[in-house]
């Protein structure tokens, strides 16, 4: 058999070398970049025309790329054109460079996205109990990967998903459109992501990540479509971009009740800088709800949220155990955003009926400051867990202007305790108690560099 492979191998190389010998003289070659060797998905028998389903090029262009592994890695570069295609893998030392004009399709047919488990730290899919979808682009125990383009598209096609979603047809949980796990030295940039089954970018159980320079879209009225989700990852970077989804824009978590707890693996060291964020029913930035692995050691800056429903949220329940904690969010502008800050120690789902409601999460030192809101219609609701408040809200410099018609009050909170200073309005006496002070609160000054090799 490994005979067999070898000699299919060179058969394939000879066969792309009189056919990329071809395409230099028609002038349809991959620009240089940073690889050593590249290669064109029409060299492997790729049609562009919207119509053509390309799962097998794709996962035969990415095949062949495997031999570049131990000499500097290969580039995989997509023309301008449309390319259908179902699930395929990526794999390690690779570029894959979407030209302007080029846009990855996702396949309807629901047979071209395979079923695989679902997540360790889940114990099933997001939808369903059981299996789910395998997400369009892949990566698994990856390492030193680029996906980046001259602001290409990947598309996914969700309405379909979302109709079936809707109507109670599924028969597992849906895909995403970009999913790596076990991976690390991630690049994603200069690409537009639509149209998501589910969530577009999900890096789990993956360090030092990179996403930078992106667009997500989902129609506003999509179910439970997320943005960004750094998932148990540590070392990520999500800079210079703009998110505009149903649900959570971008999204912090760390895995589900017991099987987040059984696995063990955080989300740590979190930079998120000049995001422009919109969710029309979730949260713009959200913590959790699934954190039982942890959450901490978080910094984001210079934000614009408009249009959501809630701006900034903290998430979890009895039962999810776990924690989030030394957070520092800064310098954000909020306009018409229905409510401005959230806390919440009832966000009651479960994967399933034997979680353990001892299991309490810890909330602490969540520091805001530099925040300024138009036109909001509800400032704050804080409501933590009775016998396990959250602990350690700080809030400084915030000035919220309220809906003229607004008829809830500015704040609500209770099973919570913090400080503020410079705040209007007026916060809630728990986060206003004189006995405290700034020394409980999370110091910018820990702020640590992450390095994107």
């Amino acid at each position: 058999m490994k005979g067999l492979v070898v000699v299919l191998a060179l058969v394939l190389a000879a066969a792309l070398g009189s056919v990329r010998g071809e395409l230099r003289r028609l002038g349809d070659q991959a620009p240089p970049g940073s690889r050593p060797h590249s290669v064109t998905i029409t060299e492997f028998g790729a049609v562009g025309d919207g119509k053509t389903l390309n799962t097998v090029a794709f996962q035969n262009a990415v095949f062949y790329v495997r031999s570049f592994a131990d000499k500097g890695g290969a580039q995989l570069y997509v023309p301008k054109g449309r390319w259908l295609t179902g699930s395929f893998n990526l794999t390690s030392h690779l570029t894959l460079y979407l030209e302007k004009g080029a846009v990855i399709i996702g396949s309807k047919d629901s047979s071209q996205w395979p079923i695989v488990e679902p997540l360790p730290s889940y114990g099933q899919g997001l939808d369903l109990p059981g299996p789910r979808h395998r997400s369009l682009i892949n990566g698994y125990n990856l390492t030193d990967v680029v996906i980046t383009g001259n602001n290409g598209v990947i598309d996914g096609q969700g309405s379909v998903w979302w109709q079936w979603l809707r109507s109670h047809e599924l028969n597992h949980s849906r895909p995403h459109l970009l999913e790596f796990l076990h991976s690390e030295k991630i690049v994603i940039s200069n690409l537009t992501f639509l149209n998501s089954p589910a969530w577009s970018i999900h890096p789990v159980y993956c360090s030092n990540v990179k996403v930078h320079n992106v667009t997500i879209k989902t129609a506003l009225d999509a179910p439970l479509t997320d943005g960004i989700v750094p998932d148990s990852c540590s070392n990520v970077c999500i800079e210079d971009s703009t998110v505009s989804v149903s649900h959570e824009a971008i999204s912090l978590k760390s895995g589900w009740d017991k099987y987040g707890i059984s696995f063990g693996r955080p989300t740590s060291n979190i930079h998120i800088n000049r995001v422009d964020l919109l969710s029309s029913s979730g949260a713009a930035l959200a913590f959790g709800s699934e954190m039982s692995g942890g959450i901490s050691d978080i910094h984001v800056n210079h934000l614009r949220i408009h249009d959501s429903y809630k701006g900034i949220s903290f998430k979890t329940s009895p039962g999810r155990g776990g924690y989030i904690k030394e957070v520092v969010v800064s310098d954000v502008k909020m306009e018409d955003v229905h409510i401005g800050i959230e806390f919440t120690g009832n966000c009651s789902s479960h994967p399933d009926d034997s979680f353990d409601p001892s299991q309490l999460p810890v909330i602490n030192q969540i520091t805001m400051k530099n925040l300024v809101g138009t036109n909001i219609s509800t400032v704050g609701v804080l409501s933590g867990i009775d016998g396990a408040p959250f602990t350690a809200i700080c809030l400084s410099n915030l000035n919220f202007s309220m809906v003229a018609d607004s008829t809830s009050g500015s704040w609500s909170c209770s099973n919570v305790s913090g400080y503020s200073q410079s705040v209007f309005p007026q916060p809630c006496r728990e986060l206003s108690d004189p006995s405290s002070s700034s020394s409980i609160c999370f110091s910018l000054s820990r702020y640590s560099a992450i390095a994107i090799a």
